[in-house]
């Protein structure tokens, strides 16, 4: 037997049903921040950081990048 069951809510409700934290503020907060540091060149010391994690942080770059753009990284076989 199959019980199909659509609900149409938007994400805050979705959130809330579920009993998840409200990050909005921290969340414009970190995008503030990073805009920032893109504006004013600060990036660079990132990039730094993660070369020096070699293919760890090749991997966390590419998440960030996805996550910003709203895609989902591809999951590795």
């Amino acid at each position: 037997m199959k019980v199909k069951i659509d609900i149409e809510c938007t994400p805050e409700e979705a959130r809330r049903f579920m009993g998840l934290p409200d990050v909005t503020e921290l969340h414009q907060q970190w995008m503030s921040k990073m805009q920032d540091m893109v504006g004013t060149g600060g990036s660079e010391d990132i990039f730094a950081q993660w070369a020096q994690m070699g293919m760890q942080g090749l991997q966390q770059w590419q998440d960030f990048i996805s996550s910003a753009g709203g895609a989902q990284a591809p999951k590795k076989k």
